[in-house]
């Protein structure tokens, strides 16, 4: 499972004209699901994102969570961190979960982070063709992956 985590000041997620998700300062989570993926990889990657100190103290220096903060998250499903372009210039989605695995452990994720903040968590819609906005606040971006706990 594979995460772009990005400290944002604020987010959104717009499907057809609709806003279905908004949130404030806090973290936007590209997640992708692969095939191989279990639900250790979710609960694992949900804790590291909700424990990660990557938003800056009074000294400015980033050492506290997005608990600590108070933060807000939204969770957009992104098959394409599944992606290999080891061939070709044409990406590979090989990997990528099926619907039968990545859904469960995607709504999974969003559940798990709502426990680790405490918070309503904001959501895409899976499969859906969604606009995302963010102000990415930093800029902070951490990749992170399962395979490497």
């Amino acid at each position: 499972m594979k995460a772009v985590i990005q400290r944002v000041s604020e987010a959104s997620v717009v499907i057809y004209g609709e806003k279905v998700a908004q949130i404030g300062k806090g973290l936007l989570i590209l997640l992708g699901v692969e095939r191989g993926d279990e639900q250790s990889d979710m609960e694992w990657l949900a804790r590291k994102c909700a424990a990660m100190r990557i938003f800056p103290d009074a000294a400015d220096v980033m050492n506290l969570s997005v608990r600590d903060v108070d933060g807000e998250v939204l969770v957009v499903s992104q098959f394409t961190l599944a992606a290999s372009i080891r061939k070709g210039n044409r990406p590979s989605y090989i990997n990528a979960a099926g619907h039968d695995l990545a859904i469960p452990l995607y709504e999974g994720f969003c559940a798990e982070m709502e426990r680790e903040t405490g918070k309503s968590v904001g959501r895409g819609r899976f499969g859906a063709d969604m606009k995302v906005s963010l102000v990415n606040d930093g800029p902070v971006t951490i990749i992170a992956d399962s395979r490497d706990k």
